[in-house]
Order: structure tokens, then C-alpha cells, then sequence
């Protein structure tokens, strides 16, 4: 796979307390229209700590049955499907899952609340790589997750057949130049920070696994286009009106402003499960305002 560009962090839309198969699907077609590289179903964004094991399964099957379908330009865009989970066992039952249901890919986060150690966190990566043999993304995201997984651990998972990549949110500029200098193999390096995805880029990142692309597609896969090009000055400047779109997308607990954001383009509605709520009446003022100011309303 040539893992590049902007791959979306999906939101997964709720209705009546089940999973909206409908509004999922169509948001997911809209995507793949405004040109997005890639779809990540059941990420963080995509509420996947309170999907059921059979909804996440669902998910990730409805994202591949619209990836599948030939899209205008004639080609189908892929299908990084999130896996991961604090237990092992259950991680590879969930990368298995996506792997037959037909996903190129799976986005697996870094063990969170059982903090392993670096050989634990080396160990559960190894273990899965072994049992899948499928291409995994290493999600590192010390925020959520509590630890933090070292540039000396990511270069000994480099050298495993089935690790292809790293999605960092680190917010770490600094990352892909010291990652680089440790890799065994060249792996994929994607920014999980829209604010600094140039940045990233600049500094020899492939892409973003992005939040605001649920919001304005079209414009990041222009950035991403532009980084890809070489034009990290055009990049810098499409970027800079989305300064506030990417600040505002993290008013609150993601995805809480970004389902609601979805909710006001009715793409969705605003359902969120507990214990996520709803945006202060503060919050909802200001995101609308900046959606507005974007002419996305």
C-alpha cells in the first residue's frame, strides 16, 4: 500500500441508541467524493470504547462495502480499520475481523490503562504481527493512553514484516527526525495533530490521520496534495484559514465538537454515548460560528 495522504478519523453516527448504518454509509460515500486517501473506521473519533464488539465489526464491514464501490475517478480508497484494544487477545480477534472482512489495513493504539513497559508495549506488537499477518499502523497517543512509546521501541517494531507504519499524536515536531534515524525499515509517519500536519510533513511525515477531515475533506486532502507535491509553502497557506476549524475541533473532548459540527452540515445527528456529552451552550455558539466563517454552513 502507499500509505500517504489525509485518511480520516470517522465519526460514527448514532440514532435511537443503535448505530445509524444509513447516515454512516452516506457520510463515508461524501468522504471518498471530496477526495479523501483514506478511511479509519473505529478510531477514537469513531466512539469505539463504547461500540460494541458486534457494532464495531458492523462499522468496519459498512466503511469496506462503500470503499469497495467504484467511485467516480474509477478507483476505491482504503480501509485502515481501527483495531486495537488494552488486551492482546481481543486486539488480534479485532485485526482478524478486519483483515476478512476485507480492510487493507489496521490502525492499532497503543495498550492503554494497563501502562506495559516498553518490552510489554514491543511484545503486544510483535504478538500481533505474528498471529495477523496484516499491515499494522502503531497508534501512539501518550494523552489517551497513558504511556508513551519510545523511538528505541519503534525502531526494534520496524524491523517486525507486518509493521507498516506510525500514527503519531504526540504533537512532537521533532518525532519523525529522531523515528527516522532509529528505523530498521522506512515506515509510514503519519501527523495525529491537524494543527501541525505541514510541519510534520516538512519534517519527512507522510500524511494525517485527521479529525477536522470529517468537517472539511476537500480542503485537507488539498493540503495533503500540496505536501505531497513538494509546495510546502501552497500547504502552509491552504492551511492557515483551517487554523481555527482544527483549534475548535478540540474545544472538548473529540469527538464531542466534531459529531456536533457534523450534526449542524446534517450529516449526522449530534447522539453522543455516555459518559460523552453534548458541547457547552458556549462551545456550540463558537463552533458554529467558525463553520459559518468557513462557509460550511
Amino acid at each position: 500500500m502507499d500509505f500517504k495522504g489525509i485518511y480520516t478519523a470517522l465519526i460514527t453516527p448514532f440514532a435511537n441508541g443503535k448505530v445509524d448504518e444509513k447516515a454512516f454509509q452516506s457520510f463515508v460515500e461524501w468522504q471518498i467524493a471530496e477526495g479523501i486517501n483514506g478511511l479509519v473506521p473505529c478510531g477514537t473519533t469513531g466512539e469505539s470504547p463504547t461500540l460494541s464488539h458486534e457494532e464495531h465489526k458492523r462499522v468496519v464491514e459498512l466503511c469496506i462495502e462503500v470503499s469497495q464501490t467504484k467511485t467516480k475517478n474509477g478507483g476505491r480508497v482504503p480501509v485502515m480499520a481501527g483495531t486495537g484494544s488494552n488486551s492482546t487477545d481481543e486486539a488480534i480477534a479485532l485485526t482478524n475481523h478486519a483483515k476478512s472482512a476485507g480492510a487493507d489495513s489496521a490502525l492499532v493504539v497503543a495498550p492503554y490503562y494497563n501502562k506495559p513497559s516498553q518490552e510489554g508495549i514491543y511484545q503486544h506488537y510483535k504478538a500481533l504481527s505474528a498471529a495477523c499477518k496484516f499491515p499494522i499502523i502503531v497508534y501512539n497517543i501518550p494523552g489517551r493512553s497513558v504511556i508513551n512509546i519510545s523511538d528505541d521501541t519503534l525502531a526494534r517494531l520496524s524491523e517486525l514484516p507486518y509493521i507498516f507504519g506510525v500514527k503519531d499524536a504526540t504533537g512532537d515536531l521533532a518525532r519523525p527526525y529522531t523515528l527516522r534515524a532509529k528505523q530498521k525499515k522506512e515506515l509510514a509517519l503519519f501527523s495525529g495533530e491537524d494543527m501541525t500536519t505541514v510541519a510534520f510533513n516538512i519534517a519527512g511525515g507522510h500524511g494525517c490521520i485527521s479529525v477536522t477531515s470529517n468537517i472539511a475533506p476537500k480542503a485537507c486532502a488539498a493540503i495533503q496534495d500540496a505536501c505531497k507535491a513538494g509546495d510546502y509553502a501552497k500547504a502552509a497557506a491552504l492551511q492557515e484559514p483551517l487554523v481555527p476549524l482544527h483549534s475548535i475541533m478540540f474545544c472538548e473532548t473529540s469527538p464531542v465538537p466534531v459529531k456536533f459540527a457534523a450534526s449542524l452540515m446534517n450529516k449526522c445527528k449530534p447522539d453522543l454515548r455516555l459518559p460523552l456529552v453534548q458541547p457547552s451552550e458556549e462551545n456550540k455558539l463558537a463552533i458554529t460560528q467558525v463553520l459559518k466563517k468557513l462557509h460550511l454552513l
